[in-house]
């Protein structure tokens, strides 16, 4: 049977409070790079992510493509950053307690809801085949965790060529889930703590609301603040990491983003 851990019943002294994807994010002290436990089981534990510099007054808008009907597969994209700086570290002691990109600060291109590629400069080409594509993408510290506020992200439907027949309808103006972190294979001491980390569109989380439910090599954890976690405990080898978006009452929220299944690799 599996164990279902709520979040905000196993945790004193942490308030959750409702995120949507306009609020902007409270600045937690830079001192503070203690994680919270919020929820464990055997040797798995999901803790709340805190200590992160927050940058209230980033934001990333897209001047390129501008149109949402492309003739070429090659997309050229152009995103104007501003209060964020690209390709430096993020000044926190977490980059050293998680998985850094030693190119710094970034954008998060994600197509479709497929794993993101990463992007350090404001510029980019990138293919994309025929069909019709929903473009997610959002400011990302070096450690991977995405910016939360009103403008630190932009989102776009692109159609190449003519629609297939079999693509998947997706309304992004419905409450959305969007898959972030992790992602790909780690090794060695970056096993040791897994950013899981997501991103929301027209929706957001409490405790007698909204829910995203993550399932991580079958433990289920409820979870109703929209924030950066940390898996920790996990065995090496395959890790299977599901993320669902539910309502008050346990119910999947119908959209073709809102359940997705990811497996990483850990290595010694």
């Amino acid at each position: 049977m599996k164990t279902i851990l709520p979040i905000s019943l196993l945790v004193l002294g942490i308030t959750l409070t409702s995120c949507k994807n306009t609020d902007k994010e409270n600045r937690q002290p830079e001192t503070d790079n203690s994680i919270q436990e919020t929820a464990v089981k055997d040797t798995i534990r999901l803790e709340k992510l805190t200590g992160s510099v927050s940058y209230p007054e980033a934001s990333l808008t897209l001047q390129k493509p501008t149109g949402s009907s492309v003739n070429s597969k090659t997309i050229d994209f152009d995103f104007e950053v501003e209060n964020y700086e690209l390709g430096e570290q993020t000044d926190s002691p977490l980059a050293s307690t998680l998985a850094n990109s030693g190119k710094g600060q970034h954008i998060h291109l994600i197509v479709n809801n497929n794993p993101y590629s990463a992007h350090y400069e404001p510029e980019f080409s990138k293919e994309l085949s025929e069909g019709t594509h929903h473009i997610v993408a959002f400011l990302s510290r070096s450690y991977h965790e995405s910016v939360k506020n009103e403008n630190s992200f932009v989102y776009k439907t692109i159609q190449i060529g003519s629609e297939k027949e079999d693509e998947t309808r997706v309304d992004m103006e419905k409450p959305t889930l969007i898959y972030s972190r992790p992602k790909g294979e780690y090794s060695r001491s970056d096993t040791e703590n897994l950013l899981l980390d997501f991103f929301l569109l027209n929706t957001e989380l409490s405790k007698n609301g909204n829910k995203v439910k993550a399932t991580i090599n079958g433990i289920e954890f409820l979870i109703d603040e929209w924030a950066p976690y940390v898996i920790k405990g996990l065995p090496k080898g395959e890790v299977s990491i599901r993320l669902e978006l539910i309502d008050k009452e346990g119910n999947k929220i119908k959209g073709a983003y809102n359940d997705v299944t990811r497996i990483v690799t850990l290595k010694e």
